[in-house]
């Protein structure tokens, strides 16, 4: 009898272990655009319940935002079953001014740390950085996989609009902290709003070092090429600002999400960014 029930027990982790091997977790950056009442038609109360639609419709197991006010942040963990999200204000370290904040499904993922820094010379304080016309973030958190016990690093950020040298100075903290923390050779993903299109120095300083997720998605791409729509329907989509880097991560498929509101209007000014990996 008793070896009956080890031989059940190995079998019962031998399927624990063929299904942990086979899971695959999504991940989705999102600039969902800062909470303007001039927006008239596009501000934040007549698309917030659409932004929360697509969000739950899609789930990802990881998300990262850019650009959301407190209000706007703690809306979706609301709204959105499961989800905790880590992350700080900008323009104080608390909660003022814009969040970077990443969102995880606590059934599917523990938290072992996390940290908010500045993109500048002083990352470890609010701070203007290089040439930036503003307070920049990246946001950090290295979470647990519950079901396989993997590890995976991930880092939301969202670089200057104006500043060229605080963009590329940007990369370099970026992947300066990669190296500080010992990870370049485990899982992690790096996203955001990269306010670079694919062949400024940035992205290919990034492509260098990380897979740049659709170069190796096992999936043909989908969606529209650009990812910034200034909620202009015929206004043309040019390249993407908007970009997911993986390491050591096979991409099963990635996309730029075009859903809209029921009037046709954009959710944001951005089109989401969405992968699937297996971890």
């Amino acid at each position: 009898m008793k070896k009956l029930l080890n031989l059940v027990l190995i079998f019962l982790l031998i399927l624990l272990f063929a299904a942990a091997q086979g899971q695959t977790t999504s991940i989705m950056t999102f600039n969902i655009k800062y909470d303007n009442p001039a927006d008239g038609e596009d501000s934040w109360d007549q698309r917030k319940d659409a932004l929360v639609d697509l969000i739950a419709r899609y789930h990802p197991d990881i998300l990262g935002i850019q650009e959301g006010l407190l209000h706007q942040v703690e809306f979706i963990q609301q709204r959105i079953p499961n989800y905790t999200y880590i992350g700080v204000g900008r323009e104080d370290g608390i909660s003022k001014g814009e969040y970077s904040a990443i969102y995880y499904d606590s059934t599917k993922f523990e938290l072992l740390t996390h940290e908010t820094f500045w993109l500048s010379d002083s990352p470890d304080r609010v701070s203007v950085g290089w040439d930036a016309a503003m307070e920049r973030i990246c946001t950090y958190g290295r979470f647990r996989f519950k079901l396989s016990n993997e590890t995976l690093h991930v880092f939301n950020t969202h670089f200057d609009h104006m500043g060229s040298e605080a963009r590329k100075q940007s990369t370099v903290l970026i992947l300066n902290k990669i190296s500080a923390y010992g990870i370049q050779d485990e899982r992690l993903v790096v996203m955001g709003d990269f306010n670079a299109v694919p062949e400024s120095e940035p992205i290919a300083v990034l492509k260098k070092e990380l897979d740049y997720g659709l170069d190796i998605s096992e999936s043909e791409f989908q969606g529209p090429d650009g990812t910034f729509n200034a909620f202009d329907s015929i206004r043309p989509l040019g390249d993407a600002i908007d970009y997911i880097f993986t390491n050591q991560l096979d991409v099963i498929s990635y996309r730029h999400i075009d859903d809209r509101k029921g009037n046709g209007f954009f959710i944001s000014d951005h089109f989401p960014v969405f992968i699937e990996v297996k971890l």
